[in-house]
C-alpha cells in the first residue's frame, strides 16, 4: 500500500468570473468547462479566453471539490480549461489513468471524502485528504486488465445511453412535425382559427387537464426515509433531485405503506412540478414526493409516447414556466398546467402512438438495462480493486 499523494499530481483550476464567459465560441477562446458540465448533459456550454493553463482533455480525471451532492466525485470526459472548483489529477507513471478513474469511483472512496462534512453547508474537498487515500501496488498489466473489465460493462452502458438518445430525437422530430408543424398524414392544409392561433381544420384545442390526470405524490416525512431497503416492505422514494437521469435509482427508501398507494412503474411518466420544474423522468419504480406528478392518459388515444414527447417539448415547456410562481426562487408550477393547452386530434393521436409507443418501450427496456449493468459493475468495482475477484490470464 501506499498513498494517492505520493503517486499523482494535483492541479488547481482556473478561477475566472462569469462576466468574463461566454456563450459563444469566439477566435482564441475555449471551452471553460463548470461542475455543471459534468453532471447535467443538456447544460450550454461557455466558453473563455485561452489562459494557456489549467486544460485537460477528455481523458484526464478531475476531481469536483465542492456541492453536497458533488464533493468528491471523479469525473472525465470534457476537454477545456476546468473551473478552480475541481482539480486535475495525473498519476505517474506506475499508474494506469483508466485504472485510477475506477479506483476513484468507488463509493468508499467518496464515503471517506465526506465523512466528515456532514454538517457542512459546502462540503469542500482538499488536496491533503485526496493525497492520504490509500492505494494498492498492483502491477500495470492488472491494472489494465481490471479497468478494461469495467469499462467494457461501461461502453455497453452508453451505447444503450445513446440508442435511447436517438430513439427519443427520433419520436421529438415526428412530433414537432405532426402537432407543431402540422405535416401529419393525411394533412390539407387548411387551417382555422383558434387561441393557439392556426391550427388544421378538424383539430380542437384542449386544455392539457382534460386530457391527461397529474397525480401528485405523497410526503411521507424525512422522519420515515431510510438510507437502505431495510426489507421488502421498502420501496425506492423520489424527490425532485432524484430524476435528473432517466433510470436513475434514490438512496433514500420509505414503507410503501406510507405511501398511500401512490407507486409508480418502470415505464410510468414523471415530471417535477415544484423546485426544478420541467425534469421529465422514466424508468424508476416506487414512490414519490408532492413535488412531482405521475402523468396518466385520460383517454384511449392518448399514448405514452405522446405523453413523453407532449411533456419535453419546448411549448410545454415554456408555458409551464410561463404560468408558474416566479416571486421566490423555488418556483412551484403545481397551478401552471391549468392555464397550458393543447391543439390535437384524436386520430392523429392515436396514429402517433401505434408509431412510436414500441419505441418508447424500447427505450424504457434499454433503462432496465443499464441498471442491471451498472449494478453489475459497481458490485464488481470494489471486489477487483481488492482483489477478491481476480482476472484470468493476467501476467505481472
Amino acid at each position: 500500500m501506499t498513498t494517492l499523494g505520493k503517486v499523482v499530481n494535483f492541479s488547481q483550476g482556473f478561477q475566472i468570473s462569469t462576466d468574463d464567459q461566454s456563450l459563444e465560441k469566439k477566435e482564441g477562446y475555449v471551452r471553460f468547462v463548470r461542475i455543471v458540465d459534468y453532471t447535467n448533459d443538456g447544460e450550454i456550454p461557455r466558453y473563455i479566453k485561452n489562459p494557456n493553463r489549467c486544460f485537460v482533455n477528455k481523458d484526464d480525471l478531475v476531481m469536483i471539490r465542492y456541492g453536497s451532492q458533488t464533493a468528491g466525485k471523479i469525473v472525465r470526459g470534457i476537454s477545456g480549461v476546468i473551473a478552480n472548483n475541481t482539480f486535475k489529477i495525473t498519476p505517474s507513471e506506475d499508474l494506469d489513468n483508466n485504472w485510477l478513474y475506477w479506483f476513484l469511483r468507488q463509493d468508499s472512496i467518496y464515503q471517506y471524502l465526506n465523512k466528515d462534512q456532514s454538517s457542512s453547508t459546502m462540503p469542500a474537498i482538499t488536496f491533503t485528504q485526496v493525497g492520504n487515500i490509500e492505494i494498492p501496488i498492483i502491477s500495470l498489466p492488472e491494472q489494465r486488465t481490471i479497468a478494461a473489465v469495467l469499462s467494457s460493462l461501461d461502453d455497453k452502458i452508453e451505447l444503450l445511453r445513446e440508442q435511447n438518445k436517438t430513439l427519443e430525437a427520433t419520436a421529438q422530430a415526428i412530433f414537432k412535425e405532426w402537432f407543431v408543424n402540422f405535416n401529419f398524414p393525411g394533412a390539407t392544409g387548411k387551417m382555422i382559427d383558434s387561441e393557439l392561433g392556426q391550427i388544421p381544420e378538424g383539430w380542437r384545442v384542449e386544455k392539457i387537464t382534460n386530457i391527461l390526470d397529474f397525480v401528485k405524490g405523497s410526503e411521507p416525512g424525512a422522519a420515515n426515509y431510510s438510507n437502505e431497503k431495510v426489507n421488502n416492505d421498502y420501496v425506492p422514494f423520489y424527490r425532485v433531485q432524484d430524476i435528473s437521469q432517466y433510470g436513475n435509482i434514490p438512496n433514500i427508501y420509505v414503507e410503501e405503506k406510507l405511501l398511500r398507494g401512490k407507486i409508480f412503474s418502470h415505464d410510468d411518466i414523471l415530471v417535477s412540478l415544484d423546485g426544478t420544474i420541467g425534469r421529465v423522468f422514466i424508468g424508476g419504480a416506487g414512490g414519490h414526493s408532492g413535488g412531482i406528478r405521475r402523468v396518466v392518459e385520460r383517454h384511449d388515444f392518448i399514448k405514452k409516447s405522446l405523453i413523453l414527447c407532449f411533456l419535453k417539448s419546448p411549448k410545454f415547456q415554456s408555458d409551464l414556466e410561463s404560468f408558474s410562481g416566479a416571486e421566490t426562487t423555488i418556483k412551484h408550477a403545481g397551478g401552471a398546467i391549468e392555464h397550458i393547452r393543447f391543439a390535437l386530434q384524436d386520430d392523429v393521436c392515436k396514429k402517433f402512438g401505434v408509431a412510436f409507443d414500441p419505441l418508447f418501450q424500447k427505450i424504457v427496456s434499454n433503462i432496465s438495462q443499464v441498471q442491471t449493468l451498472s449494478s453489475l459493475r459497481d458490485s464488481l468495482l470494489p471486489k477487483l480493486m481488492k482483489g477478491e475477484v481476480r482476472v484470468k490470464g493476467v501476467k505481472d
